[in-house]
């Protein structure tokens, strides 16, 4: 029956090939298929940017001026849906006042536990609220830091004044603000500032509004003597002027942060901190694990407050449920993982009663020790049985086995996908001749040859964060993976503690790439260069003429190939450019070709198509690479600001597939990525240790932890619970250890007997 599923009719959205749909409501779907066949297209982009955009048209214009706006989805027809909550993979971010506890109102309830039943009493529940100027504290303002200069990068100690010992700007020879040093009469101005005297370096960094005694003529009579840091600080750091905004590169080169000297971090003034239930005030709570906070919240028995206790342990056993035990109310939002943060947002929803809702998730595996994922799972079955409709997007074989319904997409990527190849269950699913379904019946087996290690990276004594103090050898020559349960202290190992004893190792992540809307990977490889002196030379003109950001660009989108026109409170209409048609570049430039082909059309090229086109040798071992590293589908012009973050990181892997002797690390590399992607992936890891190279990968990934020569495994949990290293030795000892989680679902993985939890 139609009003029993979703139906939608003639999707033609971004690579979508016209489809027709009917997605059973009440119950779980998972959207499978590889990397850009268009389950995102489907599932993000059509189904619920609909449901929102006919949600948000319930309001007035003055609320829909503030909310999110969403444009009409290329379809025919889309009957049957229902309210949409979307769980994506966008960071949470916002600024030092956004914590953890804050975003998913934990922290609202616990000053509200504090303003009724701690002692002694110091005010109703605003006070507790490091954003209320009643409870913050004044010196950092209810940041727990505070900006300070680094007297190191503000002072080259090896120069005078005179020859420019004051790095910030303004303050160099000829600078204007300099002259209230060199005239003050306090200094030698040709003196090196290592040469200074305590008092006097004292003087010219921190003396604060004092009168000049013996200045020179060209002192203001009127003026006091500002030091460095203060006259910096009440300049620059203080003020939201102009002089902020033009400088604010610069300032960041110069400021640090540091702990409050007065609050030591804890953001309240001591009258609240004094404040305490059970011996504990509310900044020692925040500070604990979210697990722990628990327990301690289950001590507390004050009829009074029954209500706020009962609702605080269903929050945050919500927390410990989706495996966000290990993490503090505290922690920042900005902190937090695309994983941890789509984590976050569940918590939110859990709590409520509304039934008959559409929830939209995007990967919930990512980030998750296979040990988790059950716990994702169940929490998806608790939002179906509720009376909701649960669609995932989703690769891990974990989630795709508790559909109710799947629908597979394909058969490839980019303008090779965007087909529906498979709509059932499970078992139709692993019968199924499509990629996804040989790889959900494919038999997993440990690397049967592993290499030997060439010497060892030695870490000793790491104590940070939750590390304790632990020692561990890394072998060299080989692919080592680290995993444990997020956590447990992999990248605080890896990321953190390495480089300080080796400092020369490379960090191929998800960050780093500048992935604006004019940045994409023809640019970012460094080919587009050599593809535009290829049509400069066979054309006889100028190479400037190619560039999108020059010469050539289309005078009406200058380069863009779409206009954007604000309309107030209704959506931003995104349209082809009129004038060049979307491609980007004037008339003329277009009448320029390279083998029968305009710049414009081989921008629109896949790296799988540019392969078969460019013969030149420095383009042709570019976009081999790019290839090799399973990025087939993505245009040559395609944005790198509309990559997600496992393609970017793949991208950056591509650009050392020629080098050797290095030293890598990659941080989950597998995100995002199908199984049979991941098949290309392990060869392209392969690929880095034949070069003589030592990789480290951090990684979940049951499929890559199979073919690790080497596995250091964390644990046995996470935060404090965790930071100890479990195993350290070959894949094949693993599966024998009981006490590693690791151990256990990799036992299981590959068949063999498991002690992991069973699922209820």
């Amino acid at each position: 029956m139609l009003d029993n599923c979703i139906y939608v009719s003639g999707a033609r959205e971004r690579n979508l090939k016209n489809i027709h749909i009917k997605i059973p409501k009440k119950r779980i779907t998972v959207f499978t298929g590889v990397s850009g066949s268009g389950k995102s297209s489907l599932v993000f982009d059509t189904i619920a940017a609909e449901s929102q955009r006919q949600l948000n048209e319930t309001y007035n214009s003055f609320i829909r001026h503030r909310m999110p706006h969403y444009g009409k989805p290329d379809v025919d027809r889309i009957e049957n849906l229902s309210v949409a909550f979307v769980m994506n993979q966008k960071r949470l971010g916002g600024n030092a006042r956004s914590t953890v506890g804050t975003v998913t109102d934990i922290y609202s309830l616990l000053r509200l536990l504090f303003s009724r039943i701690g002692k002694p009493f110091v005010g109703y529940s605003d006070v507790f609220s490091f954003n209320n100027p009643v409870g913050m504290c004044n010196t950092c303002q209810g940041l727990g830091e505070i900006e300070t200069i680094d007297i190191e990068r503000l002072l080259d100690k090896n120069r005078s004044l005179s020859e420019g010992a004051v790095r910030f700007p303004t303050f160099e020879p000829g600078g204007w603000r300099l002259t209230r040093y060199i005239y003050s009469g306090f200094f030698d101005n040709d003196k090196k500032i290592q040469d200074y005297s305590n008092e006097a370096l004292d003087l010219l960094l921190y003396a604060d509004k004092i009168k000049v005694k013996n200045p020179t003529t060209e002192w203001h009579k009127t003026s006091l003597y500002e030091g460095l840091i203060p006259r910096i600080q009440r300049s620059f750091l203080k003020k939201e002027d102009g002089e902020k905004v033009k400088y604010s590169k610069d300032i960041k080169n110069f400021v640090i942060k540091q702990s409050c000297p007065l609050c030591h971090g804890a953001r309240l003034n001591d009258k609240v901190l004094s404040c305490k239930v059970h011996e504990k005030n509310i900044v020692e709570c925040t500070d604990m694990q979210v697990v722990n906070l628990l327990e301690f919240v289950q001590t507390i028995h004050v009829p009074v407050a029954a209500t706020i206790i009962s609702e605080l342990i269903n929050r945050l056993e919500h927390m410990v449920t989706i495996g966000l035990g290990y993490l503090s109310l505290n922690r920042e939002t900005a902190t937090l993982s695309g994983g941890e943060s789509q984590r976050i947002k569940m918590v939110r929803q859990l709590g409520n009663s509304l039934t008959d809702l559409t929830y939209i998730f995007d990967e919930p595996s990512i980030g998750l020790h296979p040990y988790d994922i059950s716990k994702i799972n169940t929490l998806m079955k608790l939002l179906r049985d509720k009376g909701n409709t649960v669609l995932i997007v989703e690769h891990d074989p974990d989630i795709i086995k508790i559909a109710d319904h799947i629908v597979d997409m394909g058969p490839g990527a980019g303008t090779q996908g965007g087909q529906i190849l498979y709509e059932g269950d499970l078992k139709g699913l692993e019968e199924a001749n499509t990629l996804t379904g040989r790889y959900l019946s494919y038999q997993p087996k440990l690397k049967q040859s592993v290499r030997m290690p060439k010497g060892w990276l030695s870490i000793q004594n790491a104590k940070l964060h939750n590390l304790k103090n632990i020692s561990v050898e890394i072998p060299k020559g080989v692919m080592t993976v680290v995993t444990g349960v997020a956590g447990s202290g992999k990248s605080t190992l890896i990321n953190q503690v390495l480089p300080q004893f080796y400092p020369e190792i490379i960090f191929i992540d998800q960050n780093g790439v500048p992935a604006s809307k004019r940045s994409n990977i023809a640019t970012y490889t460094g080919i587009f260069d050599i593809i535009r002196k290829l049509f400069a030379t066979q054309n006889g003109v100028n190479a400037s003429l190619f560039s999108f950001n020059s010469k050539g660009a289309c005078p009406a989108c200058k380069g863009l190939g779409v206009t954007y026109t604000d309309l107030a409170f209704m959506d931003t209409i995104v349209t082809m450019c009129e004038e060049c048609n979307g491609n980007r570049f004037n008339d003329e430039v277009l009448q320029y070709k390279l083998r029968g082909k305009n710049i414009s059309e081989v921008l629109k090229m896949t790296v799988g198509e540019a392969l078969n086109f460019f013969y030149e040798k420095a383009i042709s071992k570019v976009i081999k690479r790019l290839s090799d590293i399973g990025i087939d589908y993505i245009s040559l012009g395609q944005p790198l600001n509309t990559l997600s973050g496992g393609e970017l990181q793949r991208i950056k892997l591509a650009s050392e597939l020629e080098n050797d002797g290095q030293i890598y690390v990659l941080d989950e590399p597998s995100t995002g990525m199908h199984m049979a992607d991941i098949k290309q992936l392990i060869g392209v890891l392969e690929h880095l240790v034949e070069q003589n190279s030592t990789l480290i990968v951090i990684e979940h990934n049951l499929t890559v932890i199979c073919q690790a020569d080497w596995i250091i495994d964390l644990g046995p949990n996470a935060g404090g619970n965790g930071g100890r290293i479990m195993f350290s030795g070959l894949p094949k000892d693993l599966i024998e250890n009981h006490e590693s989680l690791t151990g256990r679902c990799l036992a299981q993985y590959i068949k063999e007997e498991c002690k992991c939890p069973q699922k209820n």
